[in-house]
């Protein structure tokens, strides 16, 4: 059994991951382990950067956005020399394990660390949804929402003015936010790089509902497309309507956590604890099936997720 053990935010913030800090942290306390937290990642675990948790130290923050462990970069720990150096430091600090909160980039240090004797469990804490093993990851209902709720009001000045609103949601390799965010919000296409576009289609729909009496649009673009302000120029000189892009941006990273979000995350951090308790390292907590189970982490970033090919196809077929 694990008697002291961390806990570490890494790479892009999202909602849900407070609750992580605060399931692990209470969990562990229950069960008799000292729990530090770790500030801004990696690079605070080099540093020595811990703070000591207590009940009362994560009480009030599970509503929070953002990570109160705050996050960073750690170009050093993608050499073995720097993880080398972590495990050094974890085994100054008195560390036997870590629980990760992160991407797929935060779970390869993860990993590097177990190889070297340090038990990690990572818990997927990424608005983007683009783990492989686990169906679900924190803070992508919560940055779902967000958009969804931005891009409602968008459509209330595009209404106003007869336009198409172009809007760019997060999503660098993955359009998951996308095409949910599309669907909810009733847009008339939704552009990713997952599936391969034509804006003379798109364009061509956009004429044929004016001519039956529609005069407002919206597009929604994930940002791995990279061709935001080239789309929307496209379209409005194909249609002669008026265009305009809104980049939603790290908006999306930020605000109060949904209920959903909220809840596995605890559910989350808690399964993590308890591996630690057994000594065991080297695994992924994820979400299949609807259940919290975990996975071997190499074989886990190996595996491949399927894109929502059929809510693509319901969009699209509910579009116009």
């Amino acid at each position: 059994m694990a008697r002291r053990i961390g806990v570490l935010t890494s790479g892009g913030d999202a909602p849900g991951m407070n609750a992580v800090v605060r399931a692990v942290a209470r969990a562990g306390l229950q069960k008799g382990m000292e729990v530090v937290g770790i500030r801004r990642g990696y690079a605070g675990l080099l540093a020595g950067d811990v703070v000591e948790l207590t009940a009362r130290s994560v009480s009030g923050i599970m509503q929070r956005g953002g990570t109160c462990l705050y996050t960073a970069r750690c170009p050093e720990f993608r050499d073995m020399d720097g993880v080398k150096k972590g495990v050094e430091k974890c085994k100054e600090l008195s560390l036997e394990g870590i629980v990760v909160v992160g991407g797929d980039g935060s779970f390869r240090g993860a990993g590097d660390l177990s190889s070297l004797g340090i038990p990690c469990i990572g818990v997927p804490g990424t608005i983007d949804n683009d783990i492989q093993c686990t169906e679900y990851t924190i803070g992508y209902d919560t940055a779902m929402n967000t958009a969804m709720e931005m891009i409602d009001k968008i459509r209330d000045t595009t209404q106003s003015h007869d336009r198409c609103s172009v809007v760019e949601v997060m999503g660098r390799k993955a359009g998951y936010i996308a095409v949910n965010v599309g669907i909810a919000v009733g847009a008339e296409a939704v552009i990713t790089l997952e599936e391969p576009y034509n804006l003379n289609k798109i364009a061509d729909d956009i004429l044929r509902a004016k001519k039956n009496g529609k005069f407002h649009f919206i597009i929604v673009v994930a940002e791995g497309v990279g061709q935001t302000d080239v789309i929307a120029r496209t379209i409005q000189e194909m249609t002669g309507i008026e265009s305009r892009v809104t980049v939603l941006g790290h908006v999306q990273r930020g605000g109060s956590p949904t209920v959903r979000d909220r809840v596995l995350a605890t559910e989350m951090g808690y399964h993590a604890v308890e591996l630690l308790e057994q000594g065991i390292g080297n695994r992924i907590v994820g979400l299949k099936d609807g259940k919290v189970y975990d996975v071997d982490l190499q074989e886990g970033l190996a595996m491949k997720k399927e894109f929502i090919q059929r809510r693509y196809q319901i969009l699209n077929d509910t579009a116009f």
